[in-house]
C-alpha cells in the first residue's frame, strides 16, 4: 500500500520476522522506490541489538520484578522467533536488517519508528488483569510443556495447598496422628534410601539412569517397608518431635494427592487433545501465511481474545504509536517506505488514512502508573506493625518472655532454612544463600521487600550478565538434551541463573511463611489454650496498654 499527500508518500511492506520472501521483497521495493527515508518497526535498543551493538543491562535492575518480568516475556518472544526462524531457515527480523543494510547502500536515512520496548512490555503487563495473566501464563506453560508436565507442576501447587488443609482438619475426616507418624516415616525412609541409591549410583551409571532408579527405588521401599510394614515408625518418633512428624505426614499426603490428581489430569488432558501448540508443528504452515490478510487478522483476533488488554497495549498503540511517526514524515514531504510486521499493517494504514483518529499522542508514551494510593506499600506496612503489634500485645497480657521468643526463633528459622536451602539449589553461593536466609524473616512481613533481592545483590559481585544469555538459552532449549542435561546447563548461563536464584529464593520464603501459619502457628496457639484464647490475650494485651497509656497521660 502507498498513501499519498501533497506532501509526501507512504508505501507500507507488511512482512513476517521469519520469511525469506520477505527478505527478498524489503530489498526489492527499497531499491525500486528510492525513499527519502526507510522507517523500521524498531526502536533503539532493538535496532541496536539487531545491528549487534548491545549493552549489558543494569545489574541492579535485575532484580527489581518489573525488570525481571520484562526480561522473561522478552525471553519467550525471542526464543518462539528463534524457533519459528530454525523452522524456516531464517534469523528472525532479517528482513528489518536487510531494511536497514540496503537504505546504508542507497543512502537512504533510516528512522526507528517503534516505541520503546521497555515502555511497551512495562504497560502491557500494568494493564493486563490478573485474569488475562493467568491465562497468558497458561497459554504460554500450555505450549512450552506437555500436558503431562503442566499437571506435574499443578499436582505439586495442589499438594502444596492441600497440606496444610489435612493437617489442620484431617482428624475429622480420619487422618490420626498415628496415620501421620507413618506416612511421614516412609516418606523419610523413601529419601534415605533414594539418597543412598543416588549416591552409590552416580559413580556407575548415567545421570538419567540414577534417577530413575533412586526414584523408583526410594518410592518402592518407602511404600512397602515404610508405610506398608511400618519399619521406620519407631526410629522417627525416637528422635523427631510429634509437631515436626505431624507436618511432614501431612504435607505429604497432600503432595501425593495432588500429584496424582495433576497427572491423571495431564493424562486425560492430552487424550483429549487439550495439549499446547507444539513449535516444531512450524513447518506446517508456509511463511507466505504469515504475511496474509485473513491469517494474520485471525491471529490477532484470538490474542485479543485471550488477552484483550495485553493486546491494546502491544498491537493498537504502537499501531497508532508507529502512525505518528510515519505522518510527521510524510507531512515533512519525504517519500517513505515502511517496513512493519503483517500485524501492525493494518491498524497503521487507517490511520493513515484519517490521521484525526489517532488518539493523543501523551496516551501512548510513559510508563502506566498504578494506583495514585501506594496500596503495596501501606499493606506491607500494616502488616508489619501487626507482626510486631503481636509480640507486643501479647507480652503485655502476660505472655512468658521465653515463649514468644521460642515463636520468633522458630519463624526465624523457617523462613531462614527455606529461603537459604531454596537460594543455594538454584546455584547461588553460601554468602548469598545465607544472606537471604537471614532477613526472610523480615521480608515475609512486609509484602513490599523480598529475600531474592538480598540474594540477588551478594550474587552480582560474581556473576557478571548479559542479554546475550537469553540465546544461549534459546541454544539450549532447542538441542536435544533432557530436562536434567539442560537443567545443568542453565547453570552457565548467568542471567538466568541470576533469575532463577532470585525467584526461587522468594519461593522459598512464602512457602516457608504459608507452612508456619497453617502448622506451626495453630500448635503454638494450642500452648495458649488454643486461638480463641490468643484472641483473648491480644484484647487483654490491647487494654493493658491502653490502661498504662491513660495512666501516663493523666500523672504527667
Amino acid at each position: 500500500m502507498s498513501e499519498r499527500t501533497e506532501n509526501g508518500t507512504i508505501r507500507i511492506v507488511g512482512t513476517a520476522h521469519v520469511s525469506a520472501d520477505s527478505v527478498r521483497e524489503v530489498e526489492s521495493v527499497i531499491r525500486d522506490e528510492h525513499p527519502d527515508v526507510v522507517a523500521v518497526e524498531l526502536d533503539e535498543g532493538r535496532y541496536r541489538r539487531l545491528t549487534g551493538d548491545t549493552d549489558d543491562p543494569d545489574p541492579e535492575a535485575l532484580l527489581e520484578s518489573t525488570t525481571s518480568v520484562r526480561l522473561i516475556l522478552h525471553w519467550v518472544l525471542s526464543y518462539v522467533q528463534a524457533q519459528l526462524g530454525d523452522q524456516f531457515d531464517i534469523e528472525p527480523g532479517s528482513e528489518l536488517l536487510k531494511a536497514v543494510e540496503t537504505a546504508d547502500e542507497i543512502g537512504t536515512d533510516i528512522a526507528l519508528v517503534d516505541r520503546d520496548i521497555r515502555v511497551t512490555v512495562q504497560r502491557f503487563w500494568s494493564q493486563m488483569t490478573i485474569r488475562e495473566k493467568l491465562r497468558l501464563a497458561g497459554g504460554l506453560l500450555l505450549g512450552f510443556a506437555d500436558t503431562r508436565t503442566v499437571g506435574l507442576v499443578l499436582g505439586l501447587f495442589i499438594g502444596i495447598t492441600l497440606g496444610p488443609i489435612v493437617g489442620l482438619f484431617g482428624g475429622n475426616f480420619g487422618v490420626t496422628d498415628p496415620l501421620l507418624t507413618r506416612v511421614a516415616a516412609s516418606g523419610l525412609l523413601a529419601l534415605a534410601v533414594g539418597t543412598v541409591l543416588y549416591t552409590v549410583g552416580k559413580a556407575i551409571f548415567d545421570h538419567r539412569t540414577v534417577v530413575t532408579a533412586s526414584l523408583t527405588g526410594g518410592v518402592s521401599i518407602g511404600l512397602l517397608a515404610g508405610a506398608g510394614l511400618g519399619i521406620a515408625d519407631g526410629t522417627v518418633t525416637a528422635y523427631l518431635p510429634p509437631m515436626l512428624l505431624h507436618g511432614i505426614g501431612s504435607l505429604l499426603i497432600g503432595l501425593s494427592a495432588g500429584l496424582v490428581v495433576g497427572v491423571l489430569g495431564g493424562l486425560v488432558a492430552e487424550r483429549l487433545g487439550l495439549s499446547g501448540i507444539d513449535i516444531d508443528e512450524a513447518d506446517e504452515f508456509v511463511a507466505a501465511d504469515l504475511t496474509d490478510t485473513d491469517v494474520v487478522q485471525t491471529m490477532l483476533t484470538e490474542f485479543r481474545e485471550l488477552c484483550p488488554n495485553g493486546a491494546r497495549a502491544l498491537i493498537d498503540e504502537r499501531d497508532a504509536y508507529i502512525a505518528y511517526q510515519l505522518v510527521a514524515l510524510r507531512d515533512s514531504g519525504l517519500d517513505v517506505v515502511a517496513v512493519l510486521g503483517a500485524g501492525h499493517r493494518g491498524g497503521v494504514e487507517q490511520y493513515l488514512s484519517n490521521p484525526a483518529t489517532l488518539p493523543p499522542h501523551e496516551t501512548l508514551v510513559g510508563t502506566s502508573r498504578g494506583p495514585s494510593v501506594p496500596v503495596k506499600k501501606i499493606a506491607g506496612a500494616l502488616i508489619s506493625v501487626a507482626f510486631v503489634a503481636s509480640f507486643v500485645l501479647l507480652a503485655m497480657a502476660g505472655v512468658d518472655d521465653a515463649y514468644l521468643l521460642e515463636v520468633f526463633v522458630a519463624w526465624f528459622l523457617v523462613n531462614g532454612v527455606f529461603a537459604a536451602g531454596m537460594a543455594y539449589l538454584a546455584g547461588a553461593c553460601w554468602t548469598a544463600a545465607l544472606t537471604g536466609g537471614a532477613v526472610a524473616w523480615l521480608t515475609s512481613v512486609n509484602p513490599v521487600l523480598a529475600p531474592g533481592w538480598f540474594v540477588g545483590y551478594v550474587e552480582l559481585r560474581r556473576t557478571p550478565v548479559d542479554v546475550a544469555d537469553f540465546d544461549a538459552l534459546n541454544e539450549l532449549l532447542s538441542g536435544d538434551d533432557g530436562l536434567s542435561d539442560i537443567r545443568s546447563k542453565v547453570a552457565s548461563v548467568p542471567l538466568l541463573r541470576l533469575l532463577a536464584i532470585v525467584a526461587l529464593t522468594n519461593v522459598g520464603s512464602i512457602v516457608a511463611s504459608v507452612l508456619f501459619v497453617a502448622y506451626l502457628l495453630p500448635l503454638f496457639a494450642g500452648d495458649l489454650g488454643g486461638v480463641d484464647a490468643v484472641s483473648r490475650l491480644l484484647f487483654e494485651g490491647l487494654r493493658n496498654g491502653a490502661d498504662i497509656l491513660w495512666r501516663s497521660l493523666t500523672s504527667a
